[in-house]
């Protein structure tokens, strides 16, 4: 038994609630497109609401602190890169895993804090960024002659290993940044705290002439008789 064809108009009917349900899916996919496809940027969370993560102020001069500093760094295996009355910088190498190579690069600016009058007082800063390599194979290839169509490169099976610099990143963790300046604050009290007093050399007061002794007797010179010239 043969069916009848379908009339356009029912054939509009049931197309009509089918694009509108791909309509609906395809905005809703879109609206989830553009959500999941924003990135949040790590510096959005920037507040800049606490400035004791990288400073510490210290009772010193700013060479007595960034010397101090100096001191720590070097205890901790840091290879010190710059080192002044303001600014000391060190780097240290690091292996988390065979393939994976870290190194910190450590900063610390020493800057003169404004206080009362005979007391000293400096702010050390310090920043620690962290740069992570990988290691990239290249795979080698070689050209061969094939007479009239020309050289042919083909791959062999060597390669060359290269260290690639895949992320860079500023530490921001408090507790590290603590253990460093509880070990710079160690070292500051070895140095007294405080720079040595130079003791101020008074001139030398003129010394007093010799008193003339009376008893001595007096020094006499001869004199000759001028003659008459009658």
């Amino acid at each position: 038994m043969t069916m009848p064809p379908l009339s356009t108009s029912v054939l509009s009917v049931l197309r009509t609630p089918v694009l509108v349900l791909g309509l609906a899916s395809l905005l809703v996919l879109a609206g989830c497109g553009s959500n999941g496809g924003t990135r949040r940027v790590s510096y959005e969370t920037e507040e800049f609401d606490s400035t004791t993560t990288h400073t510490r102020t210290y009772a010193a001069t700013e060479a007595q602190t960034c010397e101090a500093a100096r001191r720590a760094l070097l205890s901790q295996g840091y290879m010190i890169s710059a080192a002044n009355a303001d600014l000391v910088t060190g780097r240290k190498s690091f292996q988390p895993a065979s393939e994976v190579h870290v190194e910190v690069e450590f900063r610390v600016v020493c800057a003169r804090e404004g206080g009362k009058a005979g007391k000293r007082s400096t702010v050390a800063f310090a920043t620690a960024l962290q740069d992570r390599y990988g290691i990239k194979k290249v795979n080698n290839s070689a050209s061969v002659g094939v007479g009239a169509f020309g050289s042919l490169s083909l791959p062999f099976a060597g390669s060359d290993d290269a260290m690639v610099k895949v992320a860079s990143e500023t530490l921001t963790d408090e507790l590290f940044y603590d253990r460093f300046f509880a070990l710079l604050d160690r070292f500051l009290e070895g140095q007294g705290g405080e720079e040595p007093d130079v003791p101020s050399v008074a001139p030398e007061a003129p010394r007093p002439a010799a008193p003339l002794n009376p008893a001595a007797p007096a020094t006499t010179f001869p004199v000759k008789p001028v003659p008459n010239p009658g």
